[in-house]
């Protein structure tokens, strides 16, 4: 289902799970545990955002590398893939972005400013 970089993106991090945490940067994150995990996604996430603020598309690529590798890593860490997260944009396809949203929050929508 996925492109096919990021299935093997997805295999390499499984294939370095298990390795030794001294030469492999994924073992050692996935040995740091799910938060710190969690915590380097929001940190590329942010560095992302300001690239994108700042317009510089080359920096922007970098970190939006980042920010996916990073993800790809807290997915593994719950024994998830990207097949996951595109079979649940897929299963959303054709619903509107704000009936979804309502949806999942269980909260009526509103209108800017109410």
């Amino acid at each position: 289902m996925t492109d096919d970089r990021l299935t093997r993106l997805s295999a390499r991090i499984r294939a370095r799970r298990g390795a030794d945490p001294d030469s492999s940067y994924v073992a050692r994150l996935l040995a740091t545990g799910r938060e710190r995990i969690a915590q380097k996604v929001g940190e590329e996430a942010v560095e992302a955002v300001i690239a994108a603020t700042r317009g510089d598309p080359g920096a922007l690529t970098g970190e939006a590398a980042d920010l996916v590798f990073h993800l790809a890593v807290l997915l593994e860490s719950l024994g998830l893939s990207f097949d996951d997260v595109l079979a649940e944009l897929e299963r959303r396809e054709g619903v509107s972005g704000l009936a979804e949203k309502a949806a999942r929050s269980g909260v009526g929508l509103s209108k800017p400013g109410e």
